[in-house]
């Protein structure tokens, strides 16, 4: 089960590098963010719905009033101002910096959960002090890839495969225009995190995920047209050809939209939120790698310092959270033997045991 769920995380990350690079092609070439949301969630909704309809119409719960307006409003706060915000954000920076930002979802969503009480926060504890020690990494390995660039590091590839410049990447660095696309950026992400967050407990109390991921991509089509409509008035801003608007469109909405939406559902079921937020900084590590060799984009000291900071981050939060699911796990077994009836020279002999099972498993290849 383990081994499925890195996967699933791994090709959700490389997913995300797709489009941040394919959506920053697509708006500095000028198509509308409004608009490409909104084609992005109708092209999500046309290729998720028969596929829903087919493997859950007959597993899937009734769908009650109070269940739909929950789906509606995560729609409207995870979905459409989450993707409208982060569209106009990226407009004014670059691909980078929407994968260096991404990663304050860590720290938002661990807020969001500890204030909810879905994580817990024990700072006397080994596994509590890694947890917010990765917090702390995380956050200062993204501001530091946003605002710290030192000097430029030249790859040995000379050649880079696309000979695609960012309009924006250039005059993004004026200030202004830069500062606030990170601020929009960083909303988003917000919107974002409370999206993770509060998908977990619908999904406790309507669990066909397939069929919930279809209904939000669907209500976000409606909520994104609205939106388009009244901010994109030049029926030019619509149109779609055999370019890069069509494929960062088609993309996006079947691969990210309705892919990645039902894996993130799945892996926020099995591991909870915070577990798949803190995995947002291998998308930054692909994106820099990529946008380097597809792109051109020079290679600055500060993304890569950023990049390690980030990933200690990452590998300290989830060595705490895997500490306290292996000492949740082995008093549960404590109890389970007590309640069979065993002594208490028994459970003082299986406890002294459970270090070196711990080494054994940390060492086994699972």
């Amino acid at each position: 089960m383990d081994r499925k769920i890195y996967g699933a995380i791994l090709f959700i990350q490389a997913i995300y590098t797709g489009m941040f690079l394919l959506s920053k092609v697509a708006f500095d070439v000028g198509m509308n963010p409004f608009v490409f949301v909104f084609y992005r969630q109708a092209a999500a909704t046309v290729f998720l719905a028969p596929i829903a309809l087919f493997l859950e119409r007959k597993t899937a719960p009734p769908i009650s009033f109070l269940i739909c307006l929950k789906i509606f409003m995560l729609s409207l706060c995870g979905v459409s101002l989450s993707l409208n915000i982060y569209g106009v954000a990226l407009k004014y920076t670059s691909a980078t910096l929407a994968a260096a930002t991404t990663n304050s979802l860590p720290v938002t969503t661990f807020i969001l959960a500890v204030l909810l009480r879905m994580e817990t926060a024990k700072i006397r504890t080994r596994a509590g002090i890694a947890k917010v020690m990765g917090i702390v990494l995380c956050a200062g390995g993204a501001l530091t890839i946003a605002f710290f660039k030192g000097p430029t590091l030249k790859l040995l590839l000379h050649h880079h495969l696309f000979s695609y410049k960012g309009e924006v990447q250039n005059s993004a660095a004026s200030g202004n225009a830069w500062i606030k696309g990170v601020f929009l950026m960083l909303l988003a992400n917000a919107l974002w995190a409370t999206w993770l967050v509060m998908q977990n407990r619908i999904l406790k109390s309507y669990p066909s995920k397939l069929l919930c991921t279809t209904l939000q991509c669907f209500m976000s089509t409606i909520q994104a047209f609205v939106f388009a409509i009244a901010l994109a008035r030049d029926p030019s801003e619509w149109r779609l050809g055999w370019n890069v608007r069509l494929l960062s469109v088609a993309y996006c909405g079947i691969v990210v939209t309705g892919v990645t939406f039902y894996l993130q559902a799945w892996v926020v079921e099995k591991k909870g939120p915070v577990y798949l937020a803190m995995t947002t900084p291998l998308a930054l590590i692909f994106t820099i790698a990529s946008s380097a060799v597809l792109f051109g984009e020079i290679i600055s000291l500060g993304s890569i310092l950023g990049g390690i900071l980030l990933v200690g981050g990452l590998y300290s939060v989830l060595w705490g959270k895997s500490r306290e699911h292996k000492t949740a796990a082995s008093n549960t077994g404590d109890i389970e033997q007590a309640e069979n009836g065993s002594s208490k020279e028994e459970i003082v002999e299986k406890q002294s045991s459970i270090p070196n099972a711990r080494i054994q498993h940390a060492s086994s290849p699972d």
